[in-house]
């Protein structure tokens, strides 16, 4: 299941850094901590379903690369991301 749009909206006006900012790193970490929320509700009702795990796995790897990526730039910023995200905690 996809986000919903009002979600999405949420999330872009919670994380962007300027009005029209859809795709910064930020945001991106954002969306993709949501997909894996909503992935980890789904697997734990369906525990065989090893497509939607693959696919967890892959936006794990991705979030994970994106805020290495955010790490190397500004390890403040990055601190303050986690810690709003609620990741590695």
């Amino acid at each position: 299941m996809a986000l919903l749009q009002e979600r999405k909206l949420e999330i872009f006006s919670e994380y962007q850094k300027h009005p029209t900012d859809t795709g910064s790193s930020d945001v991106q970490v954002a969306l993709l901590t949501e997909r894996v929320n909503q992935l980890t509700t789904h697997l734990k009702l369906h525990p065989k379903d090893f497509s939607s795990r693959r696919s967890l796995l892959k936006i794990i790897g991705q979030r994970k690369r994106l805020l290495a990526y955010v790490r190397n730039q500004d390890r403040a910023h990055y601190k303050q991301l986690i810690q709003s995200l609620g990741v590695r905690g």
